[in-house]
C-alpha cells in the first residue's frame, strides 16, 4: 500500500458515462502488487484501485424498434477493481482464483459478491502465446456474471483466437461481450489504449496520504482469511471438503470463527453439525455451545447401568462375539448401536465402546 494515492479522470465518450469522463486511478492506485494462492500456483496482482461505476446499458426492442436504454441507478457508485498479472493459464485456474478472491472479499465484509445483483462482476483479458511471452494484442471480454461463464468465455476465445493465429493473422484488439445462450463472445467495440483515454489528475479530489501507522492499525484489526481458516479446520480434524463448504458460506464462516474464539476444542463437532445442517443459524454460537455441554452432561457413563445391557447383547449374539475375537472388529458397531438404542441415545459412545471390548475379551 503506497504512502500516497490520487484519482485521475479517464476520458471516453459512451452513453453510460454522460459527463464524458470517469473518476479512476492510473498512476497512483491504492494498492500495488500482492498475490492470491491457487492449487495451480500463485496469481500475482498488478494493482487494486477505486473508480466510479458507469450506468447500465439495456438493449431491447420497444414498439418493434431496437433501442438502447440506460439505467443510471448505479452510476458514480464507487467500486473496487482488482487487476491480475497474466499468470492464469487455464479456465480451471481462473475459476479457482476468482472464487478465492470472492471468499476473501466476503470475509472482510467488503461486499456480498452477489453476481446476480451486480455486486461482483468479472472481466477477462485473453490473449494467446506459444512461448509464454506477452502477445502484441489483448481481447477484453465483458458482461460475465458467473464463474462458469468466465470459463466458457476463456474456452471460446481460445478456440477463436487459435483459428486466427493458425492462419498467420493477429486477432483484433477489441472489447467483446459474452453471450450466455450461445456460450460465445461477440465484438462490441475497438479496445482503446491508455493514451486514448487522455488521463489527467482529478482536480476536485486531493491526493490521499496513507501513513504507515494507519496501515499497521488496520492490519491489526483484519480477521483471518478463508484459506487460513480452512487450514485450521483441517488441522482440527475437519475433512477438507467440509472446511471448503464452511469458508464459502458467509453464515457458516462467521459461526465457526466465533466457535474458534470461544471453544477451540469444539470446532470439529460444530463444523460437522454445520455441514450436516444440524444447527439453526438463528442460534448464537454461545447458545449452541451451552446446549452441547448440557447434552454432554446428560450422557450415561455409569457402568452399573451400561454393563447389564452389554452383557445381554453379548449373550444373545455369540456368533458376532466370535467374529470380533477372530479379528472382525467392524462388528463392534453392532454392539454400540444396540446399547445406544437401549438407552435412547443417551449412553456415552466412547465409554460404551471401551466396556464392550473389555467384556468380550475378558
Amino acid at each position: 500500500i503506497p504512502e500516497r494515492s490520487h484519482f485521475d479522470r479517464k476520458h471516453y465518450f459512451y452513453p453510460d458515462l454522460p459527463k464524458g469522463y470517469q473518476i479512476s486511478q492510473l498512476g497512483e492506485p491504492l494498492c500495488i502488487g500482492g498475490y492470491v494462492d491457487t492449487s495451480y500456483g500463485k496469481v500475482r496482482l498488478h494493482h487494486i484501485h477505486l473508480e466510479e461505476d458507469a450506468a447500465k446499458m439495456h438493449h431491447a426492442v420497444v414498439d418493434g424498434k431496437k433501442v438502447s436504454l440506460i439505467d443510471f441507478n448505479r452510476s458514480s457508485v464507487p467500486l473496487v477493481e482488482i487487476v491480475s498479472e497474466p499468470d492464469i493459464k487455464s479456465p480451471e485456474q481462473a475459476k479457482e482464483f476468482l472464487k478465492n478472491v470472492r471468499d476473501i472479499v466476503r470475509s472482510l465484509g467488503i461486499s456480498d459478491c452477489d453476481m446476480e445483483k451486480g455486486s461482483m462482476r468479472l472481466e477477462a483479458n485473453i490473449s494467446l502465446s506459444s512461448d509464454g511471452s506477452l502477445p502484441p494484442y489483448k481481447v477484453e471480454v465483458k458482461n460475465i456474471n458467473s464463474f462458469r461463464f468466465y470459463a466458457n468465455a476463456m474456452e471460446y476465445e481460445y478456440k477463436r483466437q487459435s483459428e486466427i493465429l493458425d492462419k498467420g493473422e493477429v486477432p483484433i484488439q477489441e472489447t467483446r461481450g459474452y453471450r450466455a445462450i450461445t456460450k460465445s463472445t461477440a465484438s462490441q467495440r475497438g479496445k482503446e489504449g491508455a493514451a486514448d483515454y487522455r488521463y489527467m489528475p482529478d482536480g476536485d479530489i486531493p491526493p490521499i496520504e496513507i501513513s504507515r501507522e494507519w496501515v499497521n492499525d488496520i492490519k491489526k484489526r483484519l480477521p483471518k482469511l478463508p484459506g487460513e481458516i480452512a487450514k485450521e479446520l483441517v488441522a482440527a480434524g475437519v475433512i477438507e471438503s467440509a472446511a471448503k463448504i464452511i469458508v464459502n458460506n458467509p453464515d457458516y464462516f462467521s459461526f465457526i470463527t466465533a466457535i474458534q474464539n470461544l471453544e477451540p476444542n469444539m470446532v470439529k463437532i460444530a463444523a460437522n453439525d454445520l455441514v450436516n445442517k444440524k444447527i439453526d443459524l438463528s442460534t448464537t454460537p454461545d447458545e449452541y455451545l451451552k446446549t452441547k455441554k448440557a447434552k454432554a452432561g446428560e450422557k450415561i457413563t455409569d457402568e452399573s447401568v451400561l454393563k447389564p445391557i452389554i452383557e445381554k447383547l453379548i449373550s444373545d449374539n455369540p456368533a458376532l462375539v466370535e467374529q470380533y475375537k477372530s479379528g472382525k472388529t467392524g462388528v463392534l458397531g453392532f454392539f454400540v448401536g444396540g446399547v445406544m438404542k437401549a438407552t435412547g441415545g443417551k449412553a456415552d459412545a466412547s465409554k460404551v465402546s471401551t466396556l464392550i471390548k473389555a467384556l468380550i475379551l475378558k
